[in-house]
């Protein structure tokens, strides 16, 4: 009898035990990989990066460096996701390479900036752009709901926050659902890009605008926000432009490693995180690319750089189809930034999760609910992320995303030098293309850029560095409070 009844506590207690379950193939974390990388930014971020650099050589190139650094480092993170294929990602490998303080601090920043931030500037870009449907949901005085102190509140940035609440609760109900809109809107967005690019190469067919732009393709100068040359830039002005230039280009480039976060739920995470980074970023490098040469066909440098509020593919969509160009442009947005979205909001609660099965996290987000997925982490994370859409201030934030993302995305390549020294025998089902070399090269590549952003932009820098040290004290506060917790 004794026997029976312990048999029916374990099988209770089996039953209730969630686990993360291995739901996503290949396609699907490639899906994941490109969906969280393409957002706003390709449609926005090139008038300021030709404000900065001035020439088509310089514009294309910013575009190809970045496109380089970022293939880098995902063929870099392949080997570490394939020796720690779990939930938490580059969290993981800070950790397993440095210590817990490192961990805690990306995993900070991430929660307070890089995830929640970029949550709310890609969710209001949505509303921004379905203001092109309807005016309520334009950024005007006339449409402000209220006013809490210096904070203006506008009906636009209550549907980013609804946007976010809803794609949080499709998560909460488990990781399939996630999985098909993100397969569904990121399959829609490359069609979509690529359709737009080569309506843009058939409309440039008859045009001297490229011979135009390439005319002293790599003399670097500034331009106005009229596309008029304001001078030349040289000697290590040079590189403070190139590096001021990559600002907007790497912020559309990041999420790439939003895949290695939810590594529990991948099928064969081994090969597929790794093999899912690579065919990612690089479909991800060549549309972008391809859209930018598209942009120098179709538009004149001034063009670009003079966009109407930088939206330069609205610019270009114009010239392609016409009036309707505005309407073209602003519908793909809104299905990229709402399938940009699904990936952070999918991809971000699993740093949490693990965080706080470390001890420190908020103890209740360490826990799974029925559908197998953290949905208390996932609501925590759209609670910051809709206080920062009212707020306003997640532009301000997104400032120093790219400051901080690149100085961690160097620090956990480091990592894999430091491993190989730490841990020589461990297995490796995949090393790092290009070892030593290649991860050396972006290790070089990232320091420099933000040396440079220190150096030219403080601006950038400081505020992102002072946030990113708040974590210390916090850290030894969360270390405390878990072991006082485990002595009791």
């Amino acid at each position: 009898m004794l026997f029976f009844y312990v048999t029916m506590l374990s099988q209770i207690l089996t039953m209730e035990k969630h686990s993360f379950k291995p739901t996503l193939n290949l396609f699907d974390a490639t899906m994941i990989v490109a969906g969280s990388m393409i957002g706003s930014g390709i449609f926005i971020v090139s008038a300021d990066i030709t404000r900065n650099v001035g020439s088509a050589g310089w514009v294309l190139l910013i575009w190809i460096l970045t496109g380089v650094m970022t293939l880098i480092a995902a063929l870099s993170y392949g080997e570490l996701s394939a020796m720690f294929p779990k939930a938490g990602g580059q969290y993981v490998y800070l950790r397993e390479a440095y210590n817990p303080l490192a961990a805690f601090l990306y995993g900070w920043s991430l929660f307070t900036v890089i995830q929640t931030a970029t949550i709310a500037a890609v969710g209001v870009a949505f509303s921004k752009f379905a203001g092109t449907f309807f005016n309520i949901l334009e950024i005007k005085d006339e449409n402000i709901i209220a006013t809490i102190g210096i904070f203006k509140i506008y009906p636009a940035q209550l549907l980013s926050i609804a946007i976010i609440t809803f794609l949080t609760y499709i998560n909460t109900k488990g990781i399939r659902g996630g999985k098909i809109i993100q397969t569904i809107f990121t399959v829609v967005k490359l069609l979509s890009l690529l359709g737009l690019i080569i309506f843009g190469f058939l409309m440039a067919d008859n045009s001297d605008i490229w011979n135009t732009n390439w005319t002293e393709s790599f003399t670097m100068v500034t331009r106005s926000s009229n596309g008029s040359i304001i001078g030349g830039v040289a000697g290590s002005a040079i590189l403070g432009a190139i590096a001021a230039a990559m600002v907007g280009s790497i912020f559309s480039s990041d999420a790439w490693n939003n895949v290695t976060f939810i590594a529990g739920e991948v099928k064969n995470p081994k090969r597929n995180i790794g093999l899912s980074l690579f065919m990612g970023t690089m479909i991800v490098t060549l549309i972008y690319v391809a859209a930018n040469i598209m942009y120098l066909s179709v538009l004149t440098l001034p063009e670009i750089a003079s966009a109407p509020q930088d939206r330069v593919a609205v610019a270009a969509s114009e010239k392609i189809f016409g009036n309707i160009g505005a309407y073209v442009i602003a519908a793909m947005i809104m299905v990229s930034t709402f399938g940009c979205n699904n990936g952070l909001i999918l991809s971000g609660a699993r740093v949490y999760y693990t965080m706080a099965c470390d001890g420190l996290f908020f103890r209740q987000t360490a826990s799974l609910n029925k559908h197998d997925v953290p949905a208390i982490a996932l609501w925590a994370q759209c609670i910051i992320a809709s206080l920062l859409c009212l707020s306003g201030r997640y532009g301000d934030l997104l400032d120093m995303i790219s400051f901080v993302v690149v100085l961690f995305y160097a620090i956990t390549i480091g990592g894999i030098f430091i491993l190989r020294k730490k841990r020589p025998l461990a297995e490796r089902p995949y090393k790092a293309f290009g070892y030593p070399v290649l991860p050396a090269v972006y290790i070089i590549m990232a320091i420099s850029f933000c040396a440079l952003l220190i150096k030219f932009k403080p601006t950038f820098t400081w505020p992102g560095l002072i946030l990113v040290l708040c974590g210390i004290p916090i850290y030894y506060l969360a270390v405390s409070k878990h072991q006082k917790k485990n002595e009791l």
